[in-house]
């Protein structure tokens, strides 16, 4: 196994950015029967899926598979999505599938090497992100990693019995090199 270095693109103390693999889609599936899981990751209708449903992203996406280090097991993803290659913008989005494994640090650590690939590796500009407004951990994860709160989406997803805003956020690769991540 690779020694972690802070320049490495895939590896992190305890983390490894991994292609996806054939038995992937069956694990992710499994997460979507968690309404913890499902209710956070995406604004989209909350609905278990099945591993033929595994979703193909568009080329102007870059997905990886978060795989811990110690023992090669699956936790989740990050990718990022709607790329302008123009405008070198994207967004990001992530998932630690299983609750066990949330608020381990874990997203901390992939977002830390998905921002170093973004600026470091892609030449991004800016890496921008949407989080429903409930979702305290991922705001306090964003915010810890660089970003900034940028505005919200009036009541635009349906949580529970009631409407949530979503906010934006977004990070410029200035302020990430700033912070000598």
């Amino acid at each position: 196994m690779p020694n972690a270095r802070s320049t490495s693109l895939s590896w992190g103390p305890r983390l490894q950015l991994a292609a996806p693999r054939p038995d992937d889609d069956a694990v992710i599936a499994g997460w979507t029967h968690d309404d913890a899981y499902l209710r956070r990751v995406d604004t989209d209708i909350a609905r278990p899926r099945s591993a033929a449903e595994g979703a193909a992203l568009a080329p102007s996406a870059w997905e990886v598979r978060l795989r811990r280090r110690e023992d090669d097991v699956l936790i989740g993803f990050i990718a990022l999505i709607a790329i302008e290659w123009g405008n070198r913008t994207g967004k990001v989005a992530i998932g630690i599938g299983r609750a066990e494994d949330r608020g381990q640090g874990y997203g901390f650590e992939a977002m830390t090497l998905m921002l170093h690939f973004a600026f470091g590796e892609l030449n991004l500009h800016r890496v921008g992100l949407d989080v429903i407004e409930t979702n305290a951990a991922a705001i306090r994860l964003y915010e810890r990693a660089g970003f900034h709160r940028e505005g919200r989406i009036a009541e635009a997803v349906w949580r529970d019995g009631a409407r949530c805003d979503v906010l934006l956020m977004g990070i410029l690769a200035r302020d990430w090199l700033s912070r000598g991540m």
